[in-house]
Protein backbone atom coordinates (compact mmCIF):
# COMPACT_ATOMS: atom_id res chain seq x y z
CA UNK A 1 0.00 0.00 0.00
CA UNK A 2 1.30 3.51 -1.21
CA UNK A 3 1.61 5.77 1.89
CA UNK A 4 1.53 9.40 2.85
CA UNK A 5 -0.87 12.23 3.11
CA UNK A 6 -4.56 11.58 1.44
CA UNK A 7 -4.57 12.81 -2.15
CA UNK A 8 -8.71 12.32 -1.84
CA UNK A 9 -10.63 12.37 1.75
CA UNK A 10 -14.21 11.68 1.77
CA UNK A 11 -15.45 13.10 4.99
CA UNK A 12 -19.10 12.77 6.25
CA UNK A 13 -21.02 12.70 2.79
CA UNK A 14 -24.13 12.36 2.80
CA UNK A 15 -26.82 11.96 -0.42
CA UNK A 16 -29.81 12.39 -0.82
CA UNK A 17 -32.83 12.21 -3.42
CA UNK A 18 -35.65 13.81 -3.61
CA UNK A 19 -38.42 11.83 -4.73
CA UNK A 20 -42.42 11.75 -5.40
CA UNK A 21 -42.10 9.80 -2.74
CA UNK A 22 -40.47 12.15 -0.09
CA UNK A 23 -36.38 12.81 0.04
CA UNK A 24 -34.72 8.76 0.27
CA UNK A 25 -31.02 9.00 1.54
CA UNK A 26 -28.54 7.58 -0.21
CA UNK A 27 -25.44 7.58 1.60
CA UNK A 28 -25.08 8.59 5.66
CA UNK A 29 -22.33 9.79 6.75
CA UNK A 30 -19.29 8.09 4.77
CA UNK A 31 -15.98 8.79 5.64
CA UNK A 32 -12.95 7.17 3.45
CA UNK A 33 -9.97 8.22 2.31
CA UNK A 34 -7.51 7.16 -0.64
CA UNK A 35 -3.68 7.74 -0.72
CA UNK A 36 -1.40 8.28 -3.80
CA UNK A 37 -0.83 5.17 -5.74
CA UNK A 38 -2.95 2.99 -3.89
CA UNK A 39 -5.98 0.92 -4.94
CA UNK A 40 -8.50 1.19 -2.32
CA UNK A 41 -12.23 -0.98 -3.04
CA UNK A 42 -15.69 -0.14 -1.89
CA UNK A 43 -17.68 -2.63 -1.91
CA UNK A 44 -21.53 -3.64 -0.95
CA UNK A 45 -25.04 -5.23 -2.50
CA UNK A 46 -26.46 -3.47 -5.01
CA UNK A 47 -28.46 -0.22 -3.50
CA UNK A 48 -25.55 0.14 -0.98
CA UNK A 49 -24.25 3.72 -2.17
CA UNK A 50 -20.88 2.50 -3.16
CA UNK A 51 -21.30 4.22 -6.48
CA UNK A 52 -23.24 7.14 -5.50
CA UNK A 53 -20.10 7.89 -3.53
CA UNK A 54 -17.98 8.16 -6.09
CA UNK A 55 -20.48 10.15 -8.13
CA UNK A 56 -21.29 12.66 -5.29
CA UNK A 57 -17.47 13.03 -4.91
CA UNK A 58 -17.64 14.12 -8.66
CA UNK A 59 -20.81 16.00 -8.97
CA UNK A 60 -22.41 13.62 -11.33
CA UNK A 61 -25.69 13.01 -9.61
CA UNK A 62 -28.74 12.51 -10.90
CA UNK A 63 -30.57 16.27 -11.25
CA UNK A 64 -33.20 15.01 -8.05
CA UNK A 65 -29.58 14.44 -5.86
CA UNK A 66 -28.09 16.45 -3.57
CA UNK A 67 -24.80 15.89 -1.36
CA UNK A 68 -23.17 17.58 1.94
CA UNK A 69 -19.73 16.96 3.86
CA UNK A 70 -16.80 17.51 2.18
CA UNK A 71 -14.07 15.54 -0.46
CA UNK A 72 -11.26 16.97 -0.34
CA UNK A 73 -8.81 16.76 -3.50
CA UNK A 74 -5.27 18.03 -2.94
CA UNK A 75 -7.07 20.36 0.08
CA UNK A 76 -9.72 21.39 -2.55
CA UNK A 77 -13.60 20.59 -1.60
CA UNK A 78 -15.09 19.20 -4.71
CA UNK A 79 -18.23 20.01 -3.37
CA UNK A 80 -17.93 23.69 -3.20
CA UNK A 81 -16.19 24.24 -7.05
CA UNK A 82 -18.23 26.07 -9.34
CA UNK A 83 -19.28 23.58 -13.02
CA UNK A 84 -16.08 25.75 -14.51
CA UNK A 85 -13.45 24.58 -11.92
CA UNK A 86 -14.52 21.03 -11.76
CA UNK A 87 -14.26 20.30 -15.63
CA UNK A 88 -11.04 21.27 -15.11
CA UNK A 89 -10.69 18.01 -12.79
CA UNK A 90 -12.89 15.84 -14.41
CA UNK A 91 -11.41 13.84 -16.88
CA UNK A 92 -8.19 15.09 -16.58
CA UNK A 93 -7.29 14.83 -12.68
CA UNK A 94 -9.54 12.39 -11.97
CA UNK A 95 -10.99 9.66 -14.36
CA UNK A 96 -13.84 7.58 -13.92
CA UNK A 97 -14.88 4.49 -15.92
CA UNK A 98 -18.72 3.73 -15.77
CA UNK A 99 -19.93 0.12 -15.75
CA UNK A 100 -21.12 -0.34 -18.97
CA UNK A 101 -19.24 0.93 -22.07
CA UNK A 102 -21.70 0.21 -24.18
CA UNK A 103 -23.91 2.93 -22.96
CA UNK A 104 -21.20 5.65 -22.03
CA UNK A 105 -19.81 5.49 -25.65
CA UNK A 106 -21.58 7.33 -28.10
CA UNK A 107 -22.69 4.72 -30.98
CA UNK A 108 -22.95 7.78 -33.73
CA UNK A 109 -18.97 8.70 -33.38
CA UNK A 110 -16.08 6.38 -34.00
CA UNK A 111 -13.65 5.77 -31.32
CA UNK A 112 -10.73 7.41 -32.76
CA UNK A 113 -13.30 10.82 -32.69
CA UNK A 114 -14.32 9.69 -29.02
CA UNK A 115 -10.65 9.44 -27.75
CA UNK A 116 -9.72 12.61 -28.97
CA UNK A 117 -12.25 14.99 -27.53
CA UNK A 118 -10.91 15.10 -23.72
CA UNK A 119 -7.22 15.11 -25.14
CA UNK A 120 -7.78 18.24 -27.33
CA UNK A 121 -10.56 19.46 -24.27
CA UNK A 122 -7.22 19.44 -21.78
CA UNK A 123 -4.48 19.03 -23.03
CA UNK A 124 -4.74 21.79 -26.14
CA UNK A 125 -3.96 19.86 -28.36
CA UNK A 126 -4.50 19.85 -32.78
CA UNK A 127 -5.93 17.80 -34.55
CA UNK A 128 -2.93 15.37 -36.00
CA UNK A 129 -1.05 15.15 -32.40
CA UNK A 130 -4.38 14.09 -31.12
CA UNK A 131 -5.02 11.16 -33.21
CA UNK A 132 -1.47 10.58 -32.61
CA UNK A 133 -1.86 10.49 -29.10
CA UNK A 134 -5.17 8.57 -29.55
CA UNK A 135 -3.86 5.71 -31.27
CA UNK A 136 -0.71 5.79 -28.56
CA UNK A 137 -3.26 5.13 -25.99
CA UNK A 138 -5.28 2.55 -28.04
CA UNK A 139 -1.75 0.61 -28.23
CA UNK A 140 -1.25 1.42 -24.83
CA UNK A 141 -4.75 -0.92 -23.67
CA UNK A 142 -3.87 -3.57 -26.17
CA UNK A 143 -6.25 -3.09 -28.71
CA UNK A 144 -5.12 -4.81 -31.92
CA UNK A 145 -4.35 -2.95 -35.06
CA UNK A 146 -5.07 -0.09 -33.21
CA UNK A 147 -4.68 2.18 -36.44
CA UNK A 148 -7.78 0.43 -37.88
CA UNK A 149 -9.76 0.23 -35.24
CA UNK A 150 -9.52 3.97 -34.57
CA UNK A 151 -11.71 4.10 -37.14
CA UNK A 152 -14.22 1.65 -36.10
CA UNK A 153 -17.46 2.31 -34.15
CA UNK A 154 -18.67 0.65 -30.56
CA UNK A 155 -20.78 -2.02 -32.23
CA UNK A 156 -17.76 -3.39 -33.73
CA UNK A 157 -16.08 -4.23 -30.50
CA UNK A 158 -16.56 -7.09 -27.55
CA UNK A 159 -17.48 -6.06 -24.58
CA UNK A 160 -13.37 -6.21 -23.22
CA UNK A 161 -12.44 -4.04 -26.32
CA UNK A 162 -15.55 -1.46 -25.53
CA UNK A 163 -13.88 -1.68 -21.80
CA UNK A 164 -10.24 -0.74 -22.73
CA UNK A 165 -11.29 1.78 -24.77
CA UNK A 166 -13.10 3.45 -21.59
CA UNK A 167 -10.16 2.88 -19.86
CA UNK A 168 -7.69 4.65 -23.02
CA UNK A 169 -10.66 7.71 -22.22
CA UNK A 170 -9.94 8.00 -18.66
CA UNK A 171 -6.30 7.63 -19.41
CA UNK A 172 -6.11 10.31 -21.78
CA UNK A 173 -4.71 12.90 -19.67
CA UNK A 174 -2.60 10.70 -16.89
CA UNK A 175 -5.10 11.31 -13.76
CA UNK A 176 -3.68 11.19 -10.50
CA UNK A 177 -7.05 8.98 -9.72
CA UNK A 178 -8.82 6.66 -11.86
CA UNK A 179 -12.54 5.70 -10.16
CA UNK A 180 -13.35 2.67 -11.66
CA UNK A 181 -16.95 1.48 -11.46
CA UNK A 182 -17.49 -2.26 -11.85
CA UNK A 183 -15.47 -2.21 -14.82
CA UNK A 184 -15.28 -6.18 -15.58
CA UNK A 185 -18.74 -7.20 -14.53
CA UNK A 186 -20.39 -7.55 -17.75
CA UNK A 187 -16.80 -9.47 -18.83
CA UNK A 188 -16.23 -13.70 -19.00
CA UNK A 189 -13.95 -14.50 -16.40
CA UNK A 190 -10.97 -14.30 -19.17
CA UNK A 191 -11.29 -10.80 -20.16
CA UNK A 192 -11.43 -9.77 -16.09
CA UNK A 193 -8.23 -11.07 -16.08
CA UNK A 194 -7.06 -9.59 -19.01
CA UNK A 195 -8.42 -6.40 -17.89
CA UNK A 196 -7.71 -6.60 -14.35
CA UNK A 197 -3.74 -7.40 -15.35
CA UNK A 198 -3.78 -4.39 -17.68
CA UNK A 199 -4.93 -2.07 -14.77
CA UNK A 200 -2.45 -3.17 -12.50
CA UNK A 201 0.38 -2.49 -15.25
CA UNK A 202 -0.98 0.87 -15.98
CA UNK A 203 -1.26 1.82 -12.33
CA UNK A 204 2.17 0.70 -11.89
CA UNK A 205 3.67 2.21 -15.04
CA UNK A 206 1.34 6.08 -14.18
CA UNK A 207 1.45 6.17 -10.82
CA UNK A 208 -2.18 6.60 -10.13
CA UNK A 209 -4.65 5.61 -7.14
CA UNK A 210 -7.50 3.89 -7.91
CA UNK A 211 -11.06 3.56 -6.71
CA UNK A 212 -12.15 -0.13 -7.37
CA UNK A 213 -16.29 0.33 -6.75
CA UNK A 214 -17.17 -3.90 -7.50
CA UNK A 215 -19.78 -6.16 -5.35
CA UNK A 216 -16.99 -8.92 -6.89
CA UNK A 217 -15.01 -10.18 -3.84
CA UNK A 218 -12.45 -12.43 -5.46
CA UNK A 219 -11.62 -9.04 -7.79
CA UNK A 220 -10.81 -7.08 -4.19
CA UNK A 221 -8.59 -9.74 -3.01
CA UNK A 222 -6.77 -9.93 -6.27
CA UNK A 223 -6.47 -6.14 -6.82
CA UNK A 224 -6.97 -4.03 -3.84
CA UNK A 225 -4.58 -3.00 -1.00
CA UNK A 226 -7.81 -1.34 1.12
CA UNK A 227 -11.43 -2.34 1.26
CA UNK A 228 -14.73 -0.25 2.71
CA UNK A 229 -17.57 -2.28 2.89
CA UNK A 230 -20.75 -0.64 2.28
CA UNK A 231 -24.04 -1.52 3.60
CA UNK A 232 -27.13 0.88 3.19
CA UNK A 233 -25.38 4.07 2.90
CA UNK A 234 -22.99 3.42 5.64
CA UNK A 235 -19.38 2.13 5.98
CA UNK A 236 -19.64 -0.90 7.96
CA UNK A 237 -15.88 -2.51 8.27
CA UNK A 238 -12.68 -0.96 6.33
CA UNK A 239 -9.51 -2.69 6.59
CA UNK A 240 -6.38 -4.23 4.91
CA UNK A 241 -8.04 -6.39 2.46
CA UNK A 242 -6.07 -9.64 3.55
CA UNK A 243 -8.05 -8.66 7.18
CA UNK A 244 -11.22 -8.55 6.01
CA UNK A 245 -10.72 -11.80 3.52
CA UNK A 246 -9.08 -13.64 6.42
CA UNK A 247 -11.13 -12.26 9.64
CA UNK A 248 -14.13 -10.55 8.71
CA UNK A 249 -15.15 -8.94 11.96
CA UNK A 250 -19.07 -7.88 10.53
CA UNK A 251 -21.86 -10.50 10.38
CA UNK A 252 -22.52 -8.57 6.55
CA UNK A 253 -19.10 -8.69 5.65
CA UNK A 254 -19.30 -12.61 5.93
CA UNK A 255 -22.20 -12.95 4.28
CA UNK A 256 -21.05 -11.41 1.58
CA UNK A 257 -17.84 -13.50 1.10
CA UNK A 258 -20.33 -16.80 1.69
CA UNK A 259 -23.21 -15.85 -0.86
CA UNK A 260 -23.03 -17.91 -4.14
CA UNK A 261 -26.15 -19.12 -6.72
CA UNK A 262 -27.05 -22.72 -5.29
CA UNK A 263 -29.65 -25.98 -5.47
CA UNK A 264 -30.19 -27.47 -9.63
CA UNK A 265 -32.76 -27.22 -12.02
CA UNK A 266 -34.66 -30.27 -13.37
CA UNK A 267 -34.93 -30.72 -16.58
CA UNK A 268 -38.77 -30.78 -18.28
CA UNK A 269 -40.49 -34.44 -19.02
CA UNK A 270 -39.22 -35.59 -22.19
CA UNK A 271 -42.84 -35.67 -23.40
CA UNK A 272 -43.45 -31.90 -22.96
CA UNK A 273 -43.20 -29.74 -26.38
CA UNK A 274 -40.76 -27.70 -27.98
CA UNK A 275 -41.50 -24.23 -27.96
CA UNK A 276 -38.59 -22.54 -29.88
CA UNK A 277 -36.21 -24.12 -32.53
CA UNK A 278 -33.35 -22.79 -34.68
CA UNK A 279 -31.96 -25.00 -37.35
CA UNK A 280 -28.94 -24.09 -38.98
CA UNK A 281 -28.88 -20.52 -37.64
CA UNK A 282 -26.48 -18.28 -39.31
CA UNK A 283 -25.86 -14.30 -38.51
CA UNK A 284 -23.10 -12.21 -40.21
CA UNK A 285 -22.29 -8.72 -40.44
CA UNK A 286 -20.29 -6.66 -42.72
CA UNK A 287 -17.23 -4.77 -41.43
CA UNK A 288 -15.62 -1.93 -43.02
CA UNK A 289 -15.59 -1.73 -46.83
CA UNK A 290 -15.57 1.58 -49.62
CA UNK A 291 -13.90 2.79 -52.66
CA UNK A 292 -10.21 3.21 -51.60
CA UNK A 293 -10.25 0.63 -48.80
CA UNK A 294 -11.75 -2.28 -50.67
CA UNK A 295 -13.83 -5.27 -50.09
CA UNK A 296 -15.51 -4.93 -46.64
CA UNK A 297 -14.55 -7.93 -43.67
CA UNK A 298 -17.43 -10.62 -43.62
CA UNK A 299 -17.67 -11.64 -39.80
CA UNK A 300 -19.65 -14.74 -39.28
CA UNK A 301 -20.77 -14.02 -35.63
CA UNK A 302 -23.40 -17.40 -35.63
CA UNK A 303 -22.35 -20.04 -37.82
CA UNK A 304 -24.98 -22.77 -38.20
CA UNK A 305 -26.35 -23.12 -34.96
CA UNK A 306 -29.37 -25.65 -34.28
CA UNK A 307 -31.42 -25.96 -30.40
CA UNK A 308 -34.50 -26.74 -29.40
CA UNK A 309 -35.72 -25.13 -26.09
CA UNK A 310 -38.61 -27.16 -24.64
CA UNK A 311 -41.79 -25.94 -22.58
CA UNK A 312 -40.42 -25.31 -19.25
CA UNK A 313 -36.80 -25.98 -20.50
CA UNK A 314 -33.98 -23.47 -19.35
CA UNK A 315 -30.71 -23.76 -22.22
CA UNK A 316 -28.02 -21.91 -20.57
CA UNK A 317 -25.58 -20.51 -23.62
CA UNK A 318 -22.07 -19.63 -22.25
CA UNK A 319 -18.81 -18.66 -23.78
CA UNK A 320 -16.11 -15.80 -23.79
CA UNK A 321 -16.94 -12.03 -24.79
CA UNK A 322 -17.62 -12.37 -28.60
CA UNK A 323 -18.52 -15.81 -29.37
CA UNK A 324 -22.05 -15.16 -30.43
CA UNK A 325 -24.07 -16.01 -27.44
CA UNK A 326 -26.21 -12.71 -27.47
CA UNK A 327 -26.62 -12.44 -31.27
CA UNK A 328 -27.51 -15.59 -31.36
CA UNK A 329 -30.33 -14.74 -28.79
CA UNK A 330 -31.29 -11.97 -30.77
CA UNK A 331 -31.81 -14.30 -34.38
CA UNK A 332 -33.82 -16.40 -32.40
CA UNK A 333 -36.20 -13.40 -31.63
CA UNK A 334 -36.08 -12.53 -35.14
CA UNK A 335 -34.48 -8.95 -33.80
CA UNK A 336 -31.61 -9.08 -36.21
CA UNK A 337 -31.46 -10.63 -39.74
CA UNK A 338 -30.29 -14.05 -39.91
CA UNK A 339 -30.47 -17.59 -42.32
CA UNK A 340 -31.62 -20.40 -41.27
CA UNK A 341 -35.08 -21.73 -39.82
CA UNK A 342 -36.83 -20.53 -36.50
CA UNK A 343 -39.86 -21.72 -35.66
CA UNK A 344 -41.93 -20.70 -32.47
CA UNK A 345 -44.00 -23.63 -31.39
CA UNK A 346 -45.50 -24.96 -34.81
CA UNK A 347 -45.05 -21.37 -36.67
CA UNK A 348 -42.25 -20.69 -39.38
CA UNK A 349 -41.20 -17.29 -38.59
CA UNK A 350 -38.01 -17.02 -40.06
CA UNK A 351 -39.07 -14.65 -42.81
CA UNK A 352 -41.73 -13.03 -40.81
CA UNK A 353 -41.46 -9.21 -41.24
CA UNK A 354 -42.15 -6.91 -38.54
CA UNK A 355 -45.60 -6.36 -39.22
CA UNK A 356 -46.07 -10.12 -38.81
CA UNK A 357 -43.81 -10.41 -35.39
CA UNK A 358 -45.72 -7.72 -33.73
CA UNK A 359 -48.43 -9.75 -32.20
CA UNK A 360 -46.11 -12.70 -31.98
CA UNK A 361 -44.12 -10.86 -29.44
CA UNK A 362 -45.82 -10.75 -26.20
CA UNK A 363 -44.77 -14.66 -26.54
CA UNK A 364 -40.88 -13.83 -27.11
CA UNK A 365 -39.82 -11.30 -24.45
CA UNK A 366 -36.14 -10.16 -23.86
CA UNK A 367 -34.60 -8.99 -20.45
CA UNK A 368 -31.10 -7.22 -21.01
CA UNK A 369 -28.06 -7.44 -19.13
CA UNK A 370 -28.39 -3.48 -18.46
CA UNK A 371 -31.25 -2.76 -17.17
CA UNK A 372 -30.48 1.13 -16.42
CA UNK A 373 -29.69 1.24 -20.54
CA UNK A 374 -32.78 -0.24 -21.62
CA UNK A 375 -35.37 1.20 -19.30
CA UNK A 376 -36.33 4.85 -20.15
CA UNK A 377 -35.18 7.58 -17.76
CA UNK A 378 -38.02 9.62 -18.14
CA UNK A 379 -41.00 7.15 -18.06
CA UNK A 380 -42.16 5.92 -14.19
CA UNK A 381 -41.73 2.59 -13.40
CA UNK A 382 -45.51 2.15 -13.79
CA UNK A 383 -44.97 3.33 -17.06
CA UNK A 384 -42.31 1.40 -18.03
CA UNK A 385 -43.89 -2.23 -16.69
CA UNK A 386 -47.48 -1.66 -18.77
CA UNK A 387 -45.66 -0.07 -21.89
CA UNK A 388 -46.05 -3.36 -23.36
CA UNK A 389 -50.09 -3.60 -22.34
CA UNK A 390 -50.48 -0.35 -24.76
CA UNK A 391 -49.60 -2.34 -27.64
CA UNK A 392 -50.46 -6.17 -27.19
CA UNK A 393 -54.04 -5.20 -25.00
CA UNK A 394 -54.93 -1.72 -26.05
CA UNK A 395 -58.16 -1.86 -24.48
CA UNK A 396 -57.41 -1.99 -21.00
CA UNK A 397 -58.29 0.68 -19.67
CA UNK A 398 -55.34 3.23 -17.52
CA UNK A 399 -56.76 2.28 -13.80
CA UNK A 400 -56.53 -1.67 -15.06
CA UNK A 401 -53.04 -0.66 -16.45
CA UNK A 402 -51.87 0.60 -12.86
CA UNK A 403 -53.69 -2.50 -11.26
CA UNK A 404 -51.86 -4.90 -13.69
CA UNK A 405 -48.58 -2.83 -13.18
CA UNK A 406 -49.06 -3.34 -9.39
CA UNK A 407 -49.95 -6.88 -9.65
CA UNK A 408 -46.17 -6.94 -11.44
CA UNK A 409 -44.05 -5.29 -9.20
CA UNK A 410 -45.56 -7.04 -6.37
CA UNK A 411 -44.25 -10.30 -8.19
CA UNK A 412 -41.10 -9.86 -8.26
CA UNK A 413 -40.86 -8.61 -5.02
CA UNK A 414 -40.79 -4.83 -5.30
CA UNK A 415 -43.45 -2.47 -3.59
CA UNK A 416 -46.23 -1.44 -5.60
CA UNK A 417 -45.99 1.61 -4.10
CA UNK A 418 -42.89 2.55 -5.53
CA UNK A 419 -44.83 2.38 -9.32
CA UNK A 420 -44.56 5.82 -9.55
CA UNK A 421 -40.62 6.23 -9.15
CA UNK A 422 -38.08 6.68 -11.64
CA UNK A 423 -34.93 4.23 -12.68
CA UNK A 424 -32.59 6.31 -11.57
CA UNK A 425 -34.17 5.83 -7.86
CA UNK A 426 -33.53 2.36 -7.61
CA UNK A 427 -30.28 0.17 -7.09
CA UNK A 428 -29.29 -2.23 -9.94
CA UNK A 429 -30.73 -5.38 -8.23
CA UNK A 430 -33.55 -3.79 -8.17
CA UNK A 431 -34.06 -2.02 -11.63
CA UNK A 432 -32.99 -6.04 -13.11
CA UNK A 433 -36.52 -6.71 -11.39
CA UNK A 434 -38.46 -4.07 -13.06
CA UNK A 435 -36.99 -5.35 -16.32
CA UNK A 436 -38.28 -8.88 -15.51
CA UNK A 437 -41.56 -7.26 -14.52
CA UNK A 438 -41.83 -5.67 -17.72
CA UNK A 439 -41.22 -9.18 -19.72
CA UNK A 440 -43.58 -11.01 -17.64
CA UNK A 441 -46.55 -9.41 -17.46
CA UNK A 442 -47.46 -9.86 -21.04
CA UNK A 443 -47.34 -13.81 -19.94
CA UNK A 444 -44.78 -15.14 -22.51
CA UNK A 445 -44.24 -18.50 -23.62
CA UNK A 446 -39.91 -17.65 -24.37
CA UNK A 447 -37.87 -15.42 -21.95
CA UNK A 448 -34.38 -14.60 -23.23
CA UNK A 449 -32.25 -13.81 -20.61
CA UNK A 450 -29.19 -11.80 -21.67
CA UNK A 451 -26.83 -11.74 -18.84
CA UNK A 452 -29.47 -10.54 -16.50
CA UNK A 453 -27.10 -10.73 -13.17
CA UNK A 454 -23.69 -9.67 -14.26
CA UNK A 455 -23.91 -6.33 -13.04
CA UNK A 456 -25.44 -7.84 -9.37
CA UNK A 457 -23.46 -8.87 -6.45
CA UNK A 458 -24.03 -12.66 -5.34
CA UNK A 459 -25.93 -12.34 -2.66
CA UNK A 460 -28.27 -10.10 -4.94
CA UNK A 461 -27.77 -12.38 -7.68
CA UNK A 462 -29.13 -15.63 -5.42
CA UNK A 463 -32.25 -13.60 -5.22
CA UNK A 464 -32.93 -13.21 -9.05
CA UNK A 465 -31.81 -16.91 -9.73
CA UNK A 466 -35.36 -17.82 -7.08
CA UNK A 467 -37.32 -15.77 -8.34
CA UNK A 468 -36.55 -16.57 -11.95
CA UNK A 469 -37.18 -20.21 -10.83
CA UNK A 470 -40.12 -18.96 -9.04
CA UNK A 471 -42.07 -17.48 -12.15
CA UNK A 472 -41.05 -19.83 -14.82
CA UNK A 473 -42.79 -22.57 -12.39
CA UNK A 474 -45.76 -20.68 -11.51
CA UNK A 475 -46.04 -19.77 -15.61
CA UNK A 476 -44.69 -22.97 -17.19
CA UNK A 477 -42.06 -20.63 -18.91
CA UNK A 478 -38.97 -21.52 -21.05
CA UNK A 479 -36.20 -19.73 -20.09
CA UNK A 480 -32.84 -18.41 -23.17
CA UNK A 481 -29.96 -18.18 -20.27
CA UNK A 482 -26.96 -16.34 -21.66
CA UNK A 483 -24.06 -15.74 -19.04
CA UNK A 484 -20.46 -15.73 -18.73
CA UNK A 485 -21.16 -16.26 -15.04
CA UNK A 486 -20.56 -20.41 -14.78
CA UNK A 487 -22.13 -20.31 -11.35
CA UNK A 488 -25.61 -18.54 -12.12
CA UNK A 489 -25.66 -20.77 -15.02
CA UNK A 490 -25.22 -23.77 -13.17
CA UNK A 491 -27.78 -22.70 -10.78
CA UNK A 492 -30.27 -21.58 -13.48
CA UNK A 493 -30.30 -24.31 -16.46
CA UNK A 494 -30.82 -27.93 -17.04
CA UNK A 495 -29.14 -27.93 -20.49
CA UNK A 496 -25.68 -26.15 -21.64
CA UNK A 497 -24.60 -25.08 -25.01
CA UNK A 498 -20.70 -23.93 -25.22
CA UNK A 499 -19.97 -21.32 -27.74
CA UNK A 500 -17.32 -20.06 -29.35
CA UNK A 501 -16.01 -17.64 -32.32
CA UNK A 502 -19.65 -18.48 -33.65
CA UNK A 503 -20.10 -22.54 -32.96
CA UNK A 504 -20.96 -24.75 -30.50
CA UNK A 505 -18.11 -26.23 -28.98
CA UNK A 506 -20.42 -28.40 -26.73
CA UNK A 507 -23.44 -29.40 -25.17
CA UNK A 508 -25.35 -31.44 -23.06
CA UNK A 509 -27.01 -31.33 -19.57
CA UNK A 510 -25.81 -29.06 -17.12
CA UNK A 511 -24.06 -31.64 -14.42
CA UNK A 512 -22.52 -33.49 -17.80
CA UNK A 513 -21.02 -30.27 -19.09
CA UNK A 514 -19.64 -29.26 -15.61
CA UNK A 515 -18.47 -32.54 -14.44
CA UNK A 516 -17.37 -34.09 -17.11
CA UNK A 517 -16.14 -31.78 -19.73
CA UNK A 518 -15.26 -33.33 -23.42
CA UNK A 519 -13.94 -30.15 -25.15
CA UNK A 520 -10.88 -28.61 -24.41
CA UNK A 521 -11.74 -24.83 -24.75
CA UNK A 522 -15.25 -26.10 -22.02
CA UNK A 523 -12.88 -27.32 -19.46
CA UNK A 524 -10.89 -24.03 -19.82
CA UNK A 525 -14.00 -22.33 -19.15
CA UNK A 526 -15.06 -24.69 -16.10
CA UNK A 527 -11.15 -24.09 -14.29
CA UNK A 528 -11.16 -20.38 -14.51
CA UNK A 529 -14.85 -20.66 -12.99
CA UNK A 530 -13.30 -23.00 -10.14
CA UNK A 531 -10.57 -20.66 -9.68
CA UNK A 532 -12.43 -17.44 -9.10
CA UNK A 533 -15.01 -19.57 -6.67
CA UNK A 534 -11.72 -20.92 -4.53
CA UNK A 535 -10.32 -17.67 -4.79
CA UNK A 536 -13.09 -15.51 -3.33
CA UNK A 537 -13.43 -18.27 -0.65
CA UNK A 538 -9.72 -17.56 0.38
CA UNK A 539 -8.94 -21.36 -0.86
CA UNK A 540 -6.57 -20.41 -3.09
CA UNK A 541 -3.23 -17.67 -3.21
CA UNK A 542 -3.20 -14.86 -5.58
CA UNK A 543 -1.11 -15.34 -8.87
CA UNK A 544 1.80 -13.25 -8.50
CA UNK A 545 1.82 -15.58 -5.00
CA UNK A 546 1.34 -18.91 -6.67
CA UNK A 547 4.12 -18.16 -9.55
Amino acid sequence: MAGGDPILAVRDLRVRFRTLDGVVEAVKGVNLQVNAGETVAIVGESGSGKSQTMMAAMSLLASNGSATGAVDYRGRNLLELSKRELNRIRGSRISMIFQEPMTSLDPLYSIGSQLMEPIRRHRKLGAKEARAEAIRLLDLVRIPDPQRRFKSYPYELSGGQRQRVMIAMALANNPDILIADEPTTALDVTVQAQILTLLAELQQKLGMAIVFITHDLGIVRRFADRVYVMRAGEVMEEGETEQIFAEPRHSYTKMLLAAEPSGRKEPPPNGFPVILEGRNVEVTFSIGGGFLSGPPMILRAVDKVSLALRQQQTIGIVGESGSGKSTLGRALLRLLPSEGVVWLGVKDISKADREAMRPLRRQLQLVFQDPFGSLSPRMTVGQIVTEGLLVHEPALSRAERDRRAAEALQEVGLDPAMRNRYPHEFSGGQRQRIAIARAMILKPRVVVLDEPTSALDRSVQKQIVELLRNLQSAYELSYLFISHDLAVVRAMADYIIVMRQGRVVEQGLTDDIFDNPREEYTRTLMAAAVDAKRFRLGKLEPVEQRK
